[in-house]
C-alpha cells in the first residue's frame, strides 16, 4: 500500500469507528478543535480535571496534551493522564505551545515525555525548543522555518521515541529514521487561530485507528491542508475560513486524497 492509499484507509477508518479522541487542551481552540474532530468522523471528549482525566485517558482511543493555556492544577491532571494512557497501553499526542518561550510550560512539557508520547506535534521553534537546540518562538508563534527545525526532530525523535511533527509551509513527519513531507496548505493558514491545535486533535484521530503512528501523523496534516485549500478558494478571510475548514474536513473524501494529497517520503 502506498502513503496516498495509507492515508484514504486512514480517513475511512476514521470515519467508520468514530474513535473517542480525549482531549486536555486549552481554551482558545476548544470549540475548533471539537467541531474539526467531529467533522472529520471522530468523537471529541474536552476532559482535563484531575478526577476524571486519568479514567478517561486509560479507555479513550488517544489521548491528545496541548499546553497552550495550562494552569498548575491542569499541569498534575496532565501528567495523571499520560502515566493512565501510558499504563493502559494508548496513544497520546503531545502538542508544546510556546515551549521554550516561558518556563513553567516547557518544563513541564519535559517531564510530560517520560510519559512516551506516541506523537509530538509542534511548530519549528516548539520542536527545537523540546529538542534542546532553541528558545522558542514569538509566543506560540515559529521564529523558524520547518525546514530548520527537521535536524531536531529527528534528534527529538531518537531521544524520546516519538515520531514528530513539524507543521510549517512543507509539514515534516519523523521517527528519527523515516519522513515524510506534506506540501498542502494555503498560505492564510498562519492567520486563523489554534490550526495547529486542530492539527494535533486530528493526528488524535489518526493514530487512534492506524497501525503507522508515523504514517498516522502525515495524514492528518494531509487531511487539514487540503480542507484548508478547498475552503481558502471561496473564503472572505481569516475569520470565514475557520469555519470553512470544518465544513470541508466533513466533506473530504478519498478520492479528493488522491487526486490532490502531495504526501512523499523525503
Amino acid at each position: 500500500m502506498n502513503l496516498i492509499e495509507s492515508a484514504c484507509e486512514t480517513l475511512t477508518k476514521i470515519r467508520q469507528t468514530s474513535p473517542l479522541v480525549h482531549n486536555m487542551t486549552n481554551i482558545v481552540v476548544a470549540n475548533t478543535t471539537a467541531n474539526a474532530l467531529l467533522a472529520i468522523g471522530a468523537s471529541p471528549a474536552m476532559v482535563d480535571g484531575p478526577e476524571e482525566a486519568p479514567e478517561l485517558a486509560s479507555v479513550a482511543g488517544a489521548l491528545v496534551v496541548n499546553v497552550g493555556t495550562v494552569t498548575p492544577a491542569q499541569a498534575e491532571a496532565m501528567k495523571l493522564a499520560c502515566a493512565a494512557a501510558q499504563k493502559a497501553g494508548r496513544p497520546w499526542v503531545l502538542d508544546p505551545v510556546a515551549v521554550g518561550a516561558l518556563t513553567f510550560r516547557t518544563n513541564l512539557a519535559k517531564e510530560l515525555l517520560a510519559f512516551k508520547p506516541t506523537v509530538i506535534r509542534g511548530n519549528a521553534s516548539e520542536i527545537m525548543a523540546l529538542a534542546g537546540e532553541g528558545s522558542g518562538g514569538k509566543g506560540v508563534d515559529s521564529t523558524d522555518s520547518s525546514e530548520a527545525a527537521l535536524v531536531a526532530a529527528k534528534t527529538l525523535a531518537r531521544t524520546s521515541g516519538a515520531v514528530v511533527a513539524v507543521s510549517g509551509p512543507t509539514d515534516y513527519t519523523t521517527d528519527g529514521e523515516r519522513t515524510l513531507t506534506v506540501k498542502n496548505g494555503h498560505e492564510l493558514m498562519p492567520f486563523v487561530t489554534g490550526l495547529g491545535c486542530t492539527a494535533t486533535a486530528l493526528t488524535g484521530a489518526a493514530v487512534a485507528v492506524a497501525e503507522d503512528k508515523l504514517e498516522a501523523a502525515a495524514h492528518a496534516l494531509l487531511f487539514l491542508g487540503l480542507a484548508s485549500e478547498t475552503a481558502a478558494q471561496d473564503t472572505a478571510g481569516p475569520a470565514s475560513l475557520q469555519v470553512d475548514i470544518i465544513n470541508q474536513l466533513y466533506h473530504l473524501t478519498p478520492e479528493q486524497v488522491k487526486e490532490a494529497g502531495k504526501l512523499d517520503s523525503l
